[in-house]
């Protein structure tokens, strides 16, 4: 039978695609079997002949750590021990004690405890150190530590710990109790609405809608859903909370990746609670991930004002991938997008400066995407606000000092002298920023930052250089630096004294009190409750 030149020339097409498709692939494999059997030879050859005696866990554990580290931070490496211990982290069946502990350095700390979960009945509080478990001594654990913290549920630990300087056990009772994510729902007195969400466990949905149901029935004009400093989790969380606000069948999310396999699309599924309740969200610069997909989406279908600073910009999708001997490799798949076709990443980790830093896209570069309505909005790395809020440039060193062990130890201390006993009184007062202020003078924070490190540097250069007459010139430098580092900490004294004022009423009153310190002190709420008093307003912020 013979073909014709149109069918010819469609069949030649297919076997050209088809051959090319392959080639490709043949190519990829061959050359990834090419490098891993160079490896494989190079490992082995090294192992075997290197003088000294080299530990082959050890130098397979760096190879990959810096192989993994040109590629983004969230495609992580875990040995067996880890994927056991975050097995048990997310299993029921084990549970913890009620309190946010950090390991560093072979010293664990806690870090938050939670109102009336165990940690909280039997004292601990937050800068207690634990010493022992069970007998067992935490620097001696390494990172089986935070494995024994947790147990079966209603069986109980004994630990050591050293608290405000004194050394003390207790005894406490694990229990399956976890925080709430919703730590405080309240109607406000204008009739608003206001529901702060710091994290997307699997009740997070439920949570908010109850909270909004109670708004509802008490006629609320309008809601705030405060995402500031909310670090993200669970996916489909977040897609149940904005189904809460939009129809049935409406995409909320979508991933894309080079692999067909990977690409998804993430559709709303139930009849939403309000589609008409006026709605701010918050969010900041630590609202990250899921906060961005749930900001994102309402935006995008112009069902929500979104108030704030420029979001983190974290849209990188990782997925686990079983490997041998019970290890597991995280690796980033794909990437979110939100309804108008917007990327939600910042960092550009496949084009880095000469520090080897991943490149943040630039505002010249973003693109521009339409809401439902027309609207104009951007890519280039998280959720800008429609109002956008404390446009002030961020000062890296004053965030690393915000950031730094310093507010935490300087909250602690404050705690064990001072006593708090109306939330609404509380003032840290100019006394206790100058109190702050000459701790961070000498904190290594001020003393070895970055700056003066590369100043240090350059005159260790410059001595082996053999160069003559210029050590003046660098302590002059360093000097002018540190002075600069002095007039920013004045400069940000606001922003500086509300984050030690949080972090010391988080001792005093927990989570639910530093909510409602936000409440009180936060000029976004004030500017959020007054857009929804001015309907025109938003309606207008909603339809330019």
């Amino acid at each position: 039978m013979k073909l014709s030149y149109k069918k010819r020339g469609r069949l030649m097409g297919l076997t050209i695609l088809v051959f090319i498709s392959t080639t490709a692939y043949n190519s990829d494999y061959f050359e990834i079997a090419k490098q891993v059997e160079i490896f494989s030879t190079l490992f082995k050859e090294i192992n075997m002949n290197y003088v000294d005696e080299t530990n082959p866990a050890e130098l397979m554990q760096e190879g990959i750590k810096y192989m993994l580290k040109s590629l983004d931070p969230y495609t992580t490496y875990l040995t067996e021990q880890d994927v056991e211990s975050a097995r048990m982290n997310q299993s029921e069946a084990y549970v913890g004690i009620g309190a946010t502990i950090n390991l560093s350095e072979s010293k664990l700390i806690v870090i938050e405890v939670f109102k009336g979960l165990p940690a909280d009945e039997v004292g601990l509080k937050a800068g207690d150190e634990i010493t022992y478990i069970d007998g067992n001594k935490v620097s001696d654990l390494g990172v089986a530590t935070l494995q024994l913290l947790k147990g079966k549920r209603n069986s109980s630990v004994l630990l050591s710990l050293i608290s405000n300087g004194e050394t003390k056990e207790v005894r406490i009772k694990r229990a399956g109790i976890t925080p709430k994510a919703v730590p405080i729902a309240k109607l406000m007195d204008d009739g608003v609405g206001y529901i702060a969400l710091d994290r997307f466990t699997k009740t997070a949905s439920k949570e908010v809608e109850n909270a909004l149901k109670l708004f509802m029935i008490d006629e609320a004009k309008g809601i705030i859903l405060d995402l500031r400093n909310n670090p993200g989790g669970l996916l489909q969380e977040a897609v149940k909370i904005v189904n809460l606000f939009v129809p049935k069948g409406q995409l909320v999310v979508s991933t894309k990746s080079n692999i067909e396999g990977f690409n998804n699309s993430f559709i709303t599924r139930k009849q939403p609670l309000n589609l008409d309740i006026p709605l701010i969200i918050l969010i900041n610069e630590k609202s990250a991930s899921a906060s961005e997909i749930v900001a994102g989406a309402l935006q995008d279908l112009d069902r929500a004002v979104v108030i704030g600073e420029r979001s983190f910009g974290k849209g990188l999708v990782q997925r686990p991938k079983s490997l041998p001997y019970g290890g597991q490799l995280k690796v980033t798949i794909s990437r979110y997008y939100t309804p108008s076709g917007r990327c939600i990443q910042a960092l550009d980790y496949k084009n880095r400066g000469e520090d080897g830093e991943a490149i943040k896209y630039q505002e010249n570069d973003y693109k521009a995407f339409n809401t439902k309505n027309g609207r104009t909005v951007y890519d280039g790395g998280g959720v800008t606000p429609d109002v956008l809020l404390g446009k002030r440039e961020k000062s890296k060193f004053i965030q690393k000092l915000i950031d730094s062990s310093l507010v935490f130890e300087f909250a602690n201390n404050y705690y064990h002298n001072n006593n708090v006993k109306d939330l609404g009184d509380f003032k840290l007062g100019e006394k206790g920023f100058n109190n702050f202020k000459k701790r961070s003078l000498v904190h290594p924070v001020f003393l070895e930052d970055k700056s003066i490190r590369e100043i240090n540097e350059l005159y260790d250069h410059i001595k082996k250089e053999g160069l003559q007459g210029l050590e003046g010139t660098l302590k002059e430098l360093k000097k002018s630096v540190n002075e600069s580092k002095t007039r920013l900490i004045e400069l940000h004294k606001s922003e500086i004294t509300t984050a030690l004022e949080g972090e010391i009423i988080k001792r005093f009153f927990y989570r639910k009190g530093l909510y409602t310190y936000y409440l009180v002190k936060s000029k976004d709420v004030k500017a959020a409750q007054e857009l929804l008093g001015n309907t025109k307003s938003y309606l207008s912020i909603l339809n330019r």
